[in-house]
């Protein structure tokens, strides 16, 4: 089922053709010359999202991935390949509480920067269009 996806990437993808999620660096922590953080704020832009329920993370984590690599490559009304961008985006969902995790996890794709005005609709239904606001991130 991912044979033509996977074709797909390898033909069209390339180190240098990934786009990075553009962010501004505000901090950056080291230690002994190792990275132990950085503070960078994402200004607003669309995602291609994907909610799954899985039993297990790992199961709704690959299975999220699964779809969306389909819809980057040529299942969307483009019929194109769209490009990789990184990192593609896993959020682990709370309660309401925020005391434990839910099944729900979340994988998302940012939409290449050429993209963002009009992007592509997946043929996937469970695929959302999304815009995120700016957002203040840590990373490791």
């Amino acid at each position: 089922d991912m044979a033509e996806p996977i074709q797909q990437l390898t033909r069209n993808n390339s180190p240098e053709e990934r786009q990075t999620v553009p962010f501004t660096l505000i901090q950056r922590k080291e230690k002994l010359g190792d990275l132990l953080y950085e503070k960078r704020q994402y200004g607003k832009a669309k995602w291609a999202c994907i909610t799954m329920k899985e039993k297990q993370y790992e199961q709704s984590i690959c299975l999220g991935f699964m779809k969306l690599m389909r819809y980057i490559c040529e299942q969307n009304s483009s019929g194109l390949y769209l490009g990789i961008t990184i990192p593609i985006v896993t959020i682990v969902h709370t309660n309401e509480a925020q005391s434990e995790m839910t099944q729900a996890v979340t994988v998302a794709y940012y939409l290449p920067e050429v993209l963002q005005d009009e992007p592509p609709h997946p043929f996937d239904s469970d695929i959302i269009i999304e815009e995120w606001p700016s957002t203040i991130v840590y990373s490791r």
